[in-house]
Parts: C-alpha cells; sequence; structure tokens
C-alpha cells in the first residue's frame, strides 16, 4: 500500500479504530504489553499511560490521528505488528492476529496479507459479507462432490479478501494427508518424490503391474508436485500481489484438490521389502 493510498479516506472512523486496537490487544491472542511499549515508540506516538492492553492502542491511535489528521501512523503501528519475522517460534499467533485484524481492516478496502504487508481488498460492507461469500462457494463445491477435507478450508476469514488463501490452505492438506500416510517430515517436491515415486513408490494409486499404470503413477506424482509448487510458498512469487483470484478459478483449483485427495485416499502401500 502506497503513501497515497494511506492518505485516500485521511483518518480511520472512532468505531473502526476501537475494533482494530481490540483485535491488536486481544487479551489471549493479541501483542504482549512489551510488545505495545516497543511499537509505540517505533511509531512516533504518544503513550497514554497505564490501562488494558487495548485502550492503551485505542488510545495511542486517536490521539495520533486527531493530532496529525491521518492515518498513516496508525497504519505503521499495524505493519510493524505484524512484520512475520517477530512470530517465527509462533507462526498460528500470527494467523489468529491476522484473522482478527483482516476482519476489522476489510471494512476500510484493506487486509494483511500472508507475508505480513497492508494491502487493497475488497471492501465488505456487513458482518454477513464475508460468511456469506463462503456459504455461497461451499454450496457450489458440495454440488459437484468435492472431498470434504477440501471444505474444511472455504471458511469465511480465508475467503474474505482472496479466494488465494482457501487455495492455499487446501493445497497444503495435501502435504498433511502424505506426511500422515508415510510417516515423512519433509515437505513440498521432495515429500513427492519420496511418497510418490521410486520403485516400487511407498503410496500406489494403482497396482503397477503395466506401463500405463506406472505411467499413471508417474503423472499423479507430477500433478501433485505442480499444484505444490504452484501454491505452497506464495512468499516466492512476487506476482501474488497481482493474482486476484475469480471464484471460477477457486472452484477449478478446489476441485483439483478434492481429486488428488480423492486419489490418496483410495491408494495403498506396496510391499518395499527386498525379497530373496
Amino acid at each position: 500500500m502506497t503513501q497515497a493510498q494511506e492518505n485516500v479516506g485521511k483518518t480511520l472512523p472512532q468505531a473502526q479504530l476501537e475494533a482494530i486496537a481490540q483485535a491488536l490487544g486481544d487479551t489471549d491472542d493479541g501483542l504482549t504489553n512489551s510488545e505495545i511499549d516497543r511499537l509505540i515508540v517505533e511509531c512516533h506516538m504518544a503513550d497514554p499511560g497505564p490501562g488494558t492492553k487495548w485502550k492503551r492502542i485505542y488510545n495511542a491511535f486517536a490521539e495520533v490521528q486527531n493530532r496529525k489528521q491521518n492515518r498513516t501512523n496508525v497504519l505503521e503501528f499495524i505493519r510493524r505488528a505484524m512484520a512475520p519475522v517477530k512470530y517465527m517460534k509462533a507462526p498460528d499467533r500470527f494467523e489468529i492476529l491476522r484473522t482478527n485484524l483482516n476482519g476489522v481492516l476489510l471494512f476500510s478496502g484493506m487486509a494483511v496479507d500472508d507475508r505480513g504487508k497492508l494491502v487493497t481488498a475488497k471492501t465488505v460492507s456487513t458482518i454477513s459479507d464475508a460468511r456469506r461469500r463462503a456459504n455461497d462457494l461451499r454450496a457450489d463445491l458440495k454440488d459437484r462432490g468435492v472431498h470434504p477435507d477440501v471444505l474444511v478450508f472455504c471458511k469465511e476469514e480465508l475467503l474474505a479478501d482472496n479466494y488465494f488463501h482457501a487455495v492455499l490452505e487446501a493445497t497444503k492438506s495435501i502435504g498433511d494427508k502424505l506426511r500422515a500416510r508415510t510417516g515423512l517430515q519433509d515437505d513440498g517436491g521432495g515429500l513427492v518424490d519420496r511418497a510418490l515415486c521410486g520403485s516400487p513408490p511407498m503410496i500406489a494409486i494403482n497396482p503397477l503391474q503395466t506401463e500405463s499404470q506406472k505411467s499413471e503413477q508417474k503423472g499423479f506424482a507430477n500433478l501433485v508436485k505442480g499444484t505444490f509448487g504452484m501454491f505452497r510458498n506464495p512468499t516466492a512469487h512476487e506476482a501474488r500481489k497481482n493474482w486476484n483470484m475469480s471464484e471460477d478459478d477457486a472452484k477449478d483449483l478446489l476441485s483439483l484438490v478434492s481429486l488428488i485427495h480423492r486419489r490418496i485416499d483410495a491408494s495403498h502401500m506396496p510391499d518395499r521389502t527386498v525379497k530373496n
């Protein structure tokens, strides 16, 4: 988000400042008091003094926004608070905080992406907008007979700002299933090579008796590997920020993930013991 974009609408409504502060200062999942202390200093805000965490953040936000008549310092606070490097040892905390924040920021056409960056997003007007969007997609996918393990990832918090996140999380579930079946700890292409390749592979989707069946196994491994390469590490794709995935694209891609899940579910583990 550029400086020019930040100055559109210049200030945030009081109710939204309060909601952002409540997300950031949540008792269980929000920032700690020491983190708030540091961020207030780094963002050149006046420290409002003792109080509950969210009220300290809100008072600091309100004072600087009223004084400067813009939201620049508030957005800088959010950026610094959501820097992914701070959550290397607690990635789940990052995702919970990001989800809570986005539930508020989307009302102003903003969101924190999975890189911790503030980006523009489709504005929602009611609390039920994102939920309705999720429910519509889930209904359509159910009509397609999509695998239930895929439907788990069609939640409103994942779909609120971009369908990409639902597809990304659904794709991660393929790796989880392969690891659960094999006991491997690998990820990405390495996981596919060890689980689905080899002679015989750890997981086989057919009897592997004919050349056609062996070719099918190899093609399936390439399909899974390609799916991982496309989605599993969005931070490596500079074009991710420009990828406005449509609902139709999301449906097709989630159906592909569903196909992969079904083939793994129906697979078997060939005997890999050496026979004399």
